[in-house]
């Protein structure tokens, strides 16, 4: 079987992936992560300039990258620069729904480019500010797109989700699943090959 190369070091995608059994290393991309399309499209963007990038290392090989934005209102929230930052954002997303966007690429040995977006929608209870303040000193929010982790503590907040509970965790597997198919990656659990 052949080994998959994840563009990330999240142990939340690695997670997956594994449980998938689908046999990966991991590689780190270094890439311009800034973009001013809509969060929606921003996603797709940077996940292909993360698989392009590792590629480069990794020729004729398959790449799998990812991108995860969350976003309120269609202000995309990344990564917290610090705790006020992290309290901000947790601040914006109480008591209300927002939109988890990932974006995901495969590129194939042939060097083709695969590109796909999916979206959940999270609705929060009312948080007060001394849950939001602990959370943050927690330091769990302080990597995580949008300031939350949904395996963490914050999965004690979440009301509802409209979507794909792994596209909010960073990598949406029925997406993942379609694109390594169409691109001719033998999956191990079907033995199927596109």
């Amino acid at each position: 079987m052949e080994t998959l190369v994840l563009a990330s070091h999240s142990p939340r995608r690695m997670e997956l992936l594994t449980l998938a059994g689908i046999p990966f290393e991991t590689a780190s991309p270094d890439v311009d992560e800034s973009c001013s399309l809509l969060p929606s499209e921003a996603v797709a963007v940077l996940s292909a300039r993360k698989a392009l990038a590792v590629s480069a290392h990794y020729p004729s090989r398959f790449v799998l990258a990812a991108d995860t934005l969350v976003a309120v209102d269609g202000v995309p929230l990344g990564k917290p620069a610090d705790e006020d930052d992290a309290c901000r954002m947790l601040r914006l997303l109480s008591g209300r729904t927002h939109q988890v966007y990932t974006g995901v690429s495969v590129l194939s040995p042939s060097g083709s480019v695969l590109s796909g977006t999916d979206c959940t929608d999270v609705t929060f209870c009312t948080l007060t500010e001394e849950e939001i303040v602990a959370y943050v000193q927690s330091g769990e929010p302080m990597d995580k797109a949008g300031a939350y982790a949904l395996q963490g503590r914050a999965a004690l907040w979440i009301e509802k989700l409209n979507g794909s509970h792994t596209c909010v965790i960073g990598l949406p597997m029925v997406l993942v699943r379609k694109m390594l198919l169409d691109c001719g990656y033998p999956l191990p659990a079907t033995g199927l090959k596109s």
